[in-house]
């Protein structure tokens, strides 16, 4: 028995787009409605006959769904919700794909009560965006947290734990303060500095006369697809979590303060003790699946997979 018969996506960028073509090849016969903001999305999202249905709105999207995900950047979850708000069911559980939670869950509740809200986050993302990006197994072996309130519907948990899991992800259910704060070190952090030294490069580039980008060793060049990632769903990922990342920050801005330290005194022992312990990190990332040893990290080019 399928967890849920009718599913609403709304929003259908890379993660949006991958949902409903993973719904399509795991669970063929749900009925799928999709919106989408723009207008050309929607019309490219029909020409790829990515849904049953194609809604003008969110709210006419939602119309007898039993199962509503959205995949909107964090800033927009309250105007969103107000637009569905009217159309749903009481019985309907409304989820999400944000990197953020504890304010996903905040916002989401007071605008929808008397519905099932269970947020939730598939830890899988490219830096590509829009419906064409959008690919199947992007959820395949990744993990996906799931966040419910405290007094959730342990059965609706459990359907929505059902759901991802047919669509071949690793299902695990936490706190949404304690998801945010891991995330925060996993995810956000690494964005953030991603996107520092990216632009502190762009800042050098007029000064070295085109030698940051000709000469661009791997480490840069993963910089800047991580940098790559879409600019509105970051800026709202930060600024949902500001707490959480600014506490992250402050500590990373000590650990930095004290490998300066050690390179200007020359203490090679603690830069060698500080590198081998990384190196074991990533060993335990591989051990545990969630990458690969091959050469450029196993990833074929046009689906190169990073945490979200």
């Amino acid at each position: 028995m399928l967890p849920f018969s009718r599913v609403a996506i709304i929003g259908m960028g890379l993660i949006g787009s991958s949902l409903a073509r993973a719904i399509r090849a795991a669970m063929p016969t749900v009925h799928l409605v999709v919106s989408d903001a723009s207008s050309a999305v929607r019309e490219r999202v029909a020409e790829l006959g990515l849904a049953d249905d194609v809604a003008d709105g969110a709210g006419a999207a939602v119309v007898d769904a039993d199962l509503v995900i959205l995949c909107v950047p964090v800033g927009a979850m309250a105007d969103v919700a107000a637009e569905i708000a009217p159309e749903l069911a009481p019985d309907t559980v409304v989820s999400d794909v944000g990197s953020v939670k504890e304010n996903v869950l905040i916002v989401l509740s007071a605008a929808l009560p008397g519905v099932h809200v269970i947020p939730a986050h598939p830890v899988a993302g490219t830096e590509k965006s829009g419906p064409d990006a959008g690919f199947a197994s992007l959820f395949t072996g990744r993990w996906c947290i799931i966040t419910p309130p405290p007094r959730a519907d342990a059965t609706m948990v459990e359907r929505l734990s059902e759901f991802w899991r047919r669509l071949g992800s690793k299902v695990d259910v936490m706190d949404a303060a304690h998801h945010d704060r891991v995330l925060a070190v996993t995810s956000h952090l690494p964005h953030l500095i991603a996107y520092s030294i990216v632009g502190t490069a762009s800042d050098l580039e007029e000064v070295t006369k085109s030698e940051v980008i000709k000469y661009s060793a791997g480490g840069f060049r993963d910089f800047t697809r991580i940098a790559a990632s879409d600019p509105v769903m970051w800026r709202d990922v930060f600024l949902g979590n500001r707490t959480a990342v600014l506490e992250l920050l402050g500590r990373f801005t000590e650990d930095l303060v004290a490998l300066q330290r050690a390179i200007r005194w020359g203490d090679g022992d603690a830069l060698e003790s500080l590198f081998t312990r990384t190196r074991a990190i990533r060993r335990s990332i591989i051990d545990q699946g969630q990458d690969t040893d091959q050469a450029d990290f196993g990833r074929a080019e046009q689906h190169q997979i990073t945490p979200d």
